[in-house]
């Protein structure tokens, strides 16, 4: 009778012992999380990178954990390294984000680390994609769309140069009029479609950011790319390539603009190139 007279009371010191345990493991982490930020913000990326890992051990239940532990091996992530350790650390790191999107779908640090990690380690299709998934929940982003469309810009470019080189010619940036008609289709073939999505994903990171001189550029590089389509219609090879002669300049005039903006201090207060205000 004792005996089963005491189970109740066992149970409930079980409980509370429990609870104090996953109590003491949340402080634990949530120290952990703060040192490991204090390492991150010192450049220590490997030092925050344990601490990280250790928040997690703690309170696997703690997602800002995950997202600062993924971010922090972004930092380890040579772009364009295509060495084993660099993959291995960007896939890792992919992981993690996957993890915290689990549990949160529209987590749009996650999308967009990535999205970044993919294009840094040339996996340009699936990083399109995932900035899509960015654009999805935040339509107004515009390094998303600019970052489509750059994208976009660089896959038709690799198409033009694979077409263009065993014709024996390099590309003249005007639309490249003498490439033979069958050679020019099967380009057309393949870069329309991508070259059309480049110019609409550029078009919206410029309407959603209207001084986006780089947006402006790569829209003059696309519709370069554009020229290239044009297939012995002339008239339509001059248009697209006067249209990027434009955006050209439209990005040199807003570069300029935007450059004299950074010179200007607080409330119109104008420095001269020595740091003096005039």
């Amino acid at each position: 009778m004792n005996r089963i007279a005491r189970l109740p009371v066992l149970t409930a010191t079980l409980v509370v012992m429990m609870a104090s345990l996953s109590g003491c493991n949340r402080l634990a982490a949530r120290d952990q999380l703060n040192k490991g930020v204090e390492a991150y913000k010192a450049g220590k990326f490997e030092a925050a990178i344990n601490h990280f890992q250790e928040s997690i051990k703690d309170d696997p239940k703690l997602p800002m954990a995950k997202n600062y532990l993924a971010t922090a091996l972004s930092m380890n992530v040579v772009p364009g390294l295509d060495t084993p350790d660099n993959l291995k650390t960007a896939e890792h790191a992919i992981d993690i984000y996957k993890q915290v999107l689990v549990d949160d779908p529209n987590d749009i640090n996650s999308l967009k680390g990535i999205a970044s990690l993919y294009f840094n380690i040339k996996k340009l299709n699936e990083a399109k994609d995932w900035q899509k998934k960015v654009l999805a929940v935040d339509p107004k982003d515009p390094e998303a769309a600019y970052t489509v469309g750059v994208v976009d810009w660089t896959l038709a470019h690799e198409n033009a140069l694979k077409i263009l080189a065993p014709a024996g010619m390099n590309d003249d940036g005007v639309g490249n009029a003498k490439l033979p008609k069958k050679d020019c289709l099967v380009l057309q073939q393949e870069n329309a479609p991508i070259v059309e999505e480049g110019i609409k994903y550029l078009t919206m990171a410029i309407d959603n950011r209207p001084n986006y001189d780089d947006a402006m550029a790569y829209l003059n590089l696309t519709y370069r790319r554009k020229a290239d389509l044009d297939c012995g219609d002339d008239a339509t090879r001059k248009t697209d390539v006067a249209t990027a002669v434009d955006w050209r300049e439209k990005a040199m005039g807003t570069r300029q603009s935007n450059e004299a903006k950074k010179s200007q201090g607080p409330g119109g207060i104008v420095m001269d190139s020595n740091g003096n205000m005039k």
